[in-house]
């Protein structure tokens, strides 16, 4: 269930991250290229997403440890950067799926959509019962 909500999350970012043009960030739809084949590339990019960061991201994360104290952590912004334009490339291999112009606006692009995903996770995280 977590994935799920993850996915509809991460493809929520991404369409907001494709509405800012200055970001050279955008999303090719499936073949008809409709509203309905616009949303399931978005979902489909986004569990692509969600994959990409969860097997290779943990991996690149713990190679880069030192780099993270190093830098006191803003290698994230870089790798998180790597891995949006990552899926660029894993989903452009077909004629769909996500574009990113320049890598480091990949990396802004990166970074927006981690606060929403922030934003969303407080507001969806389950709350605790207080007990008296």
């Amino acid at each position: 269930m977590r994935f799920i909500v993850r996915v509809l999350v991460n493809a929520f970012a991404i369409w907001v991250v494709t509405l800012i043009p200055a970001l050279q960030v955008s999303v090719t739809p499936f073949a008809p290229g409709g509203d309905l084949q616009l949303v399931l590339t978005l979902l489909l990019v986004s569990a692509i997403f969600a994959l990409v960061n969860t097997i290779i991201g943990t991996v690149i994360k713990i190679v880069a440890f030192p780099l993270y104290i190093l830098t006191l952590g803003l290698i994230s912004l870089v790798i998180n950067g790597f891995l949006l334009w990552l899926t660029a490339v894993i989903t452009g291999a077909w004629s769909w799926g996500l574009t990113v112009g320049d890598f480091w606006w990949g990396v802004v692009a990166a970074l927006l959509i981690s606060i929403i995903n922030w934003v969303f996770g407080v507001i969806l995280r389950p709350q605790e019962k207080k007990r008296r």
